[in-house]
């Protein structure tokens, strides 16, 4: 590993440690030069998987796009960023476990939505409302209405 202080190739391991969800692998190295120390992160590379859009465009699966979403989705709304963090990932290995190169966004879609909607009403309507692009206030008032009578029958 290339040192970044002086650009020496040669490093030892002081000290590894596994991330604790097993993904990651930390490497804590001196540099056999200047024996200046750094962090390196060692990550498996997913394989490359493609998002089809509505419009029938292709571009790769970015999971940045969709915490952004989610968050922005559940701004100002009483939902733990573990809780956001934990279905990001969850929909995050769905994608990867499908064993597909290429998945369409109403799918990804599909599942942010459901995933929302265990988690917070508001930040489902939220996300709802942009990403079935609702044409009147009454297609609104309908998904609110189905959110509140399967509530009530829980």
């Amino acid at each position: 590993m290339k040192c970044m202080y002086c650009g020496e190739m040669e490093s030892k391991v002081i000290d590894s440690r596994v991330s604790d969800d097993g993904t990651i692998i930390r490497r804590r190295r001196e540099c056999i030069n200047c024996a200046k120390r750094f962090t390196t992160y060692e990550k498996i590379e997913p394989v490359s998987v493609y998002v089809i859009k509505k419009s029938g465009n292709r571009q790769p699966f970015d999971v940045a796009k969709i915490r952004a979403g989610i968050i922005k989705a559940c701004e100002k709304r009483p939902v733990p960023i573990g809780k956001i963090e934990a279905l990001v990932a969850e929909i995050e290995k769905s994608v990867y476990n499908s064993s597909e190169n290429e998945i369409h966004s109403v799918k990804i879609g599909d599942m942010v939505m459901q995933g929302l909607k265990e988690i917070d009403d508001v930040a489902y309507v939220r996300f709802a409302s942009v990403y079935r692009q609702f044409k009147d206030i009454n297609t609104l008032l309908s998904e609110i209405k189905d959110i509140l009578s399967a509530k009530n029958i829980k």
